[in-house]
């Protein structure tokens, strides 16, 4: 009779990178929805590299682990990161024209309806995470009708709701982290 053989998942939990990753570059990118400061290469930075390919890298991650909505949330969310900057930057480089009046209307409203959705998935996890996906849905939906009625006033509101739900996932991350490495409730996350 042959042995058993159990592999054993000895991989660290990706998923404090991919909400550092998510969590900081919203942070910085609604600073500036706020109009605390310019959209500059800071953020683009931020969006491709840490927003962008972090959570990209966490989704992988998440795939090897099995993790089918973290498979989806950080890769997908990854390359909103990578679709945004390239949206932003195309034109300035004269590679294509800008995205056509209303686009990027409809553009936020997919994200916002994918997050959503991603939302009801997170009421089977813990508060932390469904905080962090209400007010990315929130957020998407306030950008999509700032720009739909150019109202300034709604781009303020949305750039602050923005920071309140980046911090929302830094603390969650942060809170994997602290929680593992002392292995008890050191921020709890409900």
């Amino acid at each position: 009779m042959a042995d058993e053989v159990r592999i054993v998942d000895t991989t660290a939990n990706p998923a404090p990178l991919g909400l550092l990753g998510f969590g900081m570059t919203t942070v910085l990118l609604n600073l500036h929805n706020a109009g605390i400061y310019g959209l500059g290469s800071m953020i683009l930075a931020m969006g491709l590299f840490y927003g962008g390919m972090a959570q990209i890298f966490a989704g992988w991650m998440e795939w090897k682990k099995g993790n089918t909505f973290g498979t989806t949330a950080f890769t997908s969310y990854g390359l909103f990161w990578e679709t945004l900057v390239f949206l932003l930057l195309m034109k300035k480089l004269g590679w294509w024209t800008g995205p056509e009046e209303g686009a990027m209307v409809a553009y936020l409203f997919m994200w916002g309806l994918f997050t959503f959705v991603m939302w009801i998935a997170t009421l089977k996890h813990n508060k932390a995470l469904q905080v962090v996906f209400f007010t990315l849905f929130v957020l998407f939906w306030l950008l999509a009708i700032k720009d739909a009625t150019g109202s300034a006033a709604i781009g303020v509101i949305a750039g602050w709701e923005g920071i309140f739900c980046g911090f929302s996932a830094i603390y969650l991350a942060l809170a994997q982290v602290l929680n593992e490495a002392f292995g008890k409730t050191v921020l709890p996350v409900g």
